[in-house]
């Protein structure tokens, strides 16, 4: 039986001819299938183009509070035979250099892009054609699903069925957005050049054609530089394929082009420069197209505060004044989330669009030599109570190769002096020994742990501010002084739903990073108080501030800065000229009263808090003459400082012999010692 049933199996070449038989039935079916599905498209009408849906701007209470889309959609449409053959050429060059020969598809450019990402084990390449870039522009959403592909490739098809190359080619230069509202080329090249497309020259449609990559990253007006990059790159494709020889790119990349000033966008938008800014995270960092931010219908919803703004635009617009040339920007985080609450980016959005926030060109000053003053708290090699005598003083450095040396504002000395009166009184001279006493990489190694990204030279005068810093990057810095050595990176992006409420994007939780050493950070907090007492650089708006505030200014020629905090809001405020002005007395001084004024009406609603004292921190009464301990036989003033324990002094000013350490002035007991009514008071009140 068994022998039987071997031979009633089919043998190897019948089992071959069965198999083929079954992909043969299958590829028949298949094509059969496609058969159909190609006549069900050519007689199925495409959709209806859909409407534009405004993408909203939601603020940390969920209140719409802006839109992303233009409010009039600036767009013409024209011939082929109305543009400049070289934008017709530019275009196919970059985005589709085989239109004419695929059908909606190109297969070599999928399987090329597919091994140039394997290779890099990332989406370094792409391949959509304009056919595919106009169906998902025209019927579709940005949403990256497999249905949103599938319905891509569906509308792709049709098309190519329904439409000539010609025709295609021609909605595609109609439709496609080229930044700042203009939708098609000849709505672009009125608005970059005040031209019709038909006048464009070489050089201007290959800046143009390399725009809708990334209309905000390429835009001529916002980066120049990746402008330019992106229109060699095209020239270059354009000389690959053949239409243009490598001296007439040259040529056209040298070309100086003439721009049209940017339009003045007029918006009844809360916070445009927030938004501006939300806009450039959802694009650059999250990936969302620029066509889906503007018609995709999306909310947006953020961390900005309303009435932490109001009271920022508030305060800009009532210090400011008439002087139309003077610029400002006011950022403010909240320390504890890093949620970004406030931004003013300038006096003047219908003026100016350019968020001096980020400004990386402007020197912060003294405004810098917090950072340097953690540096030696925390390294232990200098306290509070340290002294150095400030007078003019030519310091050695770089192997004693170099000097060095620096003057205080108006030459005015005070001899030896501390840390606290030497932060107060913002001395030069104290800042730069402090500098050589702890060194200059240890102060950009702490930069960097607070959070600051720009480039720091490692030299004496950093401690006064001389390399730039933008005020995102200082008010960042000083959200972890505030928030007692902890780090959260600044967010202004919660969450980002499309059309049908489903999420594109959610923030991820936080887990603050402790960067450095709490009781530092609460010492040099308490000697920044100082800034706002009586000698103090920011006494004058003193009178303005109702509650604890620790901070600093910094002043230069063409720079007035005041970076200070609260335990609940870190803000950074600059003033200066954008064409490097020298500031006059009066506008120097206009950074500290915007900053105060917006510091008491945000947080109006907000019960005053002292800075919480973290472990690790004693205070003791040092000796206002000689910064030892004080004691009867001391002939200077008494005051009371705070310490890292372990690094407060052990010398009376008498030379007696130190009291008992249970004898050390303690703090006050709204600070230290508390009861259990002192602790529900604030527990309260936080």
């Amino acid at each position: 039986m068994q022998r039987l049933s071997r031979k009633a199996r089919p043998s190897g070449p019948g089992r071959l001819k069965m198999l083929f038989k079954l992909a043969a039935a299958a590829g028949l079916l298949g094509v059969s299938a496609l058969c159909i599905l190609l006549i069900y498209l050519y007689q199925s009408p495409l959709p209806p183009i859909d409407s534009d849906q405004n993408s909203v701007m939601l603020d940390a209470k969920g209140e719409a509070a802006a839109v992303f889309s233009t409010a009039d959609k600036n767009q013409a449409h024209v011939k082929l035979e109305q543009i400049a053959p070289s934008l017709i050429q530019a275009t196919l060059a970059v985005e589709d250099r085989h239109f004419y020969e695929h059908i909606g598809f190109d297969f070599k450019g999928m399987a090329r892009a597919l091994l140039v990402n394997l290779e890099h084990f990332d989406k370094i390449q792409g391949a959509s054609t304009l056919t595919q870039q106009l169906a998902r522009n025209l019927y579709l959403t940005h949403e990256r699903t497999w249905t949103r592909k599938a319905k891509e490739a569906l509308y792709t098809a049709q098309l190519e069925m329904k439409y000539s190359k010609k025709e295609i080619l021609q909605m595609y230069l109609n439709q496609i957005y080229y930044g700042h509202g203009a939708y098609g080329i000849e709505a672009a090249a009125q608005t970059y050049f005040g031209k019709s497309a038909k006048e464009l020259t070489l050089a201007e449609s290959a800046m143009l054609a390399g725009i809708p990559k990334g209309p905000t990253y390429y835009s001529p007006y916002n980066h120049m530089k990746n402008a330019k990059d992106r229109q060699k790159t095209v020239l270059g494709t354009m000389v690959d394929t053949g239409v243009i020889t490598r001296a007439e790119a040259d040529k056209a990349y040298a070309q100086m082009l003439s721009f049209q000033p940017p339009a003045m966008r007029r918006t009844d938008d809360k916070a445009p420069y927030f938004r501006d800014y939300v806009r450039s995270v959802l694009v650059d960092k999250l990936g969302i197209s620029e066509n889906l931010l503007e018609h995709g219908g999306l909310k947006v919803y953020t961390t900005l505060d309303t009435d932490a703004q109001s009271a920022a635009e508030e305060a800009v617009q009532s210090v400011i004044g008439s002087d139309e040339e003077l610029e400002t920007a006011l950022v403010s985080i909240d320390p504890r989330s890093g949620y970004v609450k406030a931004m003013v980016g300038g006096t003047n959005y219908m003026k100016s669009q350019y968020n001096h926030v980020f400004a990386t060109t402007r020197q912060p000053g003294s405004s810098f030599k917090p950072i340097m003053y953690l540096t030696a708290l925390a390294s232990k090699k200098l306290t509070a109570a340290s002294r150095f005598n400030s007078e003019p003083t030519l310091f050695h450095y770089d192997g004693n190769r170099k000097t060095y040396s620096p003057k205080n504002f108006g030459e005015k000395y005070l001899g030896e002096i501390d840390m606290k009166r030497a932060i107060a009184a913002s001395d030069n001279i104290y800042a730069v020994n402090t500098m050589l006493t702890v060194g200059e990489d240890n102060v950009i190694e702490m930069a960097r742990r607070l959070g600051i990204t720009s480039r720091l030279q490692a030299v004496p005068s950093l401690a006064l501010g001389t390399s730039p810093v933008s005020p995102f990057e200082m008010a960042s810095a000083f959200a972890v002084i505030s928030s007692q050595g902890r780090s959260v990176n600044p967010i202004a992006v919660l969450k980002v739903t499309d059309a049908y409420g489903n999420v594109l994007y959610e923030a991820p939780q936080q887990q603050p990073e402790q960067v450095v050493d709490p009781a530092a950070a609460y010492v040099l907090t308490h000697i920044m108080e100082g800034v706002f007492d009586t000698g103090g650089t920011g006494s004058r708006v003193s009178a303005l501030m109702k509650r604890p505030v620790a901070g600093k200014t910094g002043t230069t020629s063409t720079d007035a800065w005041l970076v200070g905090f609260t335990p609940e809001l870190s803000t950074a405020v600059w003033v200066g000229y954008d064409k490097g002005k020298t500031l006059d007395t009066a506008a120097s001084r206009k950074a500290a009263p915007i900053f105060a004024r917006y510091t008491e009406k945000a947080l109006e609603k907000v019960p005053p808090k002292m800075f919480p004292v973290p472990e690790g921190v004693v205070s003791a009464y040092i000796d206002t003459a000689t910064g030892k301990l004080a004691d009867a036989g001391c002939s200077g003033g008494k005051e009371l400082e705070v310490f890292i324990a372990g690094t407060e002094p052990t010398e009376t000013c008498s030379g007696a012999q130190p009291p008992a350490k249970a004898e050390t002035a303690p703090e006050p007991a709204k600070e230290q010692k508390r009861s259990w009514w002192q602790d529900l008071k604030r527990w309260w009140m936080d």
